[in-house]
């Protein structure tokens, strides 16, 4: 066999391999989506990627792998709003309208696998580094939302945890879901709370 023709060989069998590694992958995210992690079976993943259970392990040697691919895919395709920007609002009430509009607009869209996620997460221990991920991710969010604020010590506590909470996708199903809200007054209902939150009063 030619040089030229090994390469093209070896070419097509790597473009292969990536392709499968695709379709598992996407499989995974689908049945993450649609019936949630804990659900979600090798078996299941193998059959709607159309491959043998084999095949995935051979790609994914563990649960930890699988879903290390499923949530950097799913993040690619659906990334968070960054709180970078939100920093260079200066007015704190402003600040934290443009990140609540930001952040419910991208829980409305992806509503079924945050739904599904946020209920497995204790249930799946595959899922505790991307758990960790997300958590990191809504500290970031926190700090770039309460950055420059006035508020000191016990006061500064309390925005916190009310901008924690209005960040939150369960705030936002229950404002949106359970009280039936859009997402423009469940925005206005939260930031007039973390407002009050910072308060000098009791």
């Amino acid at each position: 066999m030619s040089t030229e023709r090994r390469k093209y060989t070896k070419r097509r069998r790597a473009e292969r391999e990536q392709q499968t590694r695709q379709q598992i992958t996407e499989a995974a995210v689908a049945l993450h989506g649609s019936i949630g992690p804990a659900r979600t079976t090798i078996s299941a993943v193998a059959e709607r990627a159309g491959v043998q259970r084999a095949t995935v392990y051979r790609y994914f040697p563990d649960e930890e792998a699988l879903f290390a691919a499923c949530s950097g895919h799913w993040a690619a395709m659906n990334p968070s709003p960054d709180p970078a920007p939100w920093r260079a609002i200066a007015d704190p009430a402003a600040r934290l309208r443009r990140a609540l509009d930001e952040l419910y607009a991208y829980y409305r869209r992806n509503e079924a696998m945050l739904e599904n996620v946020t209920r497995d997460r204790p249930l799946v221990a595959a899922m505790a580094k991307p758990a960790a991920r997300m958590g990191a991710y809504y500290e970031a969010v926190v700090e770039a939302i309460v950055a420059g604020r006035p508020e000191r010590g016990h006061a500064r506590r309390r925005v916190k945890a009310a901008v924690g909470h209005a960040t939150s996708f369960p705030t936002w199903q229950s404002l949106a879901r359970r009280h039936g809200l859009d997402d423009a007054d469940a925005a206005a209902v939260m930031t007039a709370m973390v407002e009050a939150a910072g308060s000098t009063a009791p």
